[in-house]
């Protein structure tokens, strides 16, 4: 966080910080002071936790889908390019400090589907189903719809395996997903 930053986006980031490691449990107090900014200040900005919850999310999504996925210029074959997320996965897992995708922890946490912030986490996790899926397409994979879930799955169940286990995932994604993309003849 630059000492240029704007209450807001000092506000936003102390969030996604806190709200990943800590839970959505953490307090308005805990926020305000881990950003230096006022609960008056806060609450000119946002209209409520929940608001500030669902816009961190809303702020991170980009930079964490940034990491994950190829970048459109990239161009492997959509069977590599696949494969390329389980493997950022897997450094992410290695790097000490991941504690699962910040969406499904998001949602899991809330549990409200209304919940503008499991709204948010909602529409990040149909991000990457709508990339496999794109992916799977331009493979010619015969039910991409249902593959591409399945992969949604096998991304989520990993990520969750690295959090219980707290360890490195060591591949299990990509051979996972590897295996799927053999068994529907994605070459």
């Amino acid at each position: 966080m630059t000492t240029s930053a704007t209450p807001r986006e000092r506000l936003l980031d102390a969030a996604g910080e806190l709200f990943y490691r800590d839970g959505m449990s953490i307090g308005v107090d805990a926020l305000c002071k881990a950003a230096g900014v006022s609960k008056k200040s806060m609450y000119r900005l946002f209209r409520s936790k929940d608001e500030v919850i669902a816009e961190s999310l809303a702020s991170r999504g980009p930079a964490y889908q940034a990491a994950l996925l190829p970048g459109p210029d990239d161009e492997r074959s959509p069977r590599e390019r696949i494969l390329t997320v389980f493997e950022r996965q897997d450094q992410m897992a290695v790097e000490g400090n991941f504690l699962g995708c910040p969406f499904v922890s998001a949602a899991v946490e809330l549990k409200d589907p209304e919940h503008p912030g499991s709204v948010v986490a909602r529409h990040f996790k149909q991000h990457l189903t709508d990339f496999f899926r794109a992916e799977l397409v331009a493979a010619e994979a015969e039910d991409p719809e249902t593959l591409a879930v399945q992969l949604t799955i096998v991304f989520d169940g990993a990520s969750a395996r690295a959090v219980v286990r707290a360890q490195a995932l060591a591949g299990i994604g990509m051979v996972t997903t590897a295996a799927l993309l053999d068994a529907a003849g994605v070459k």
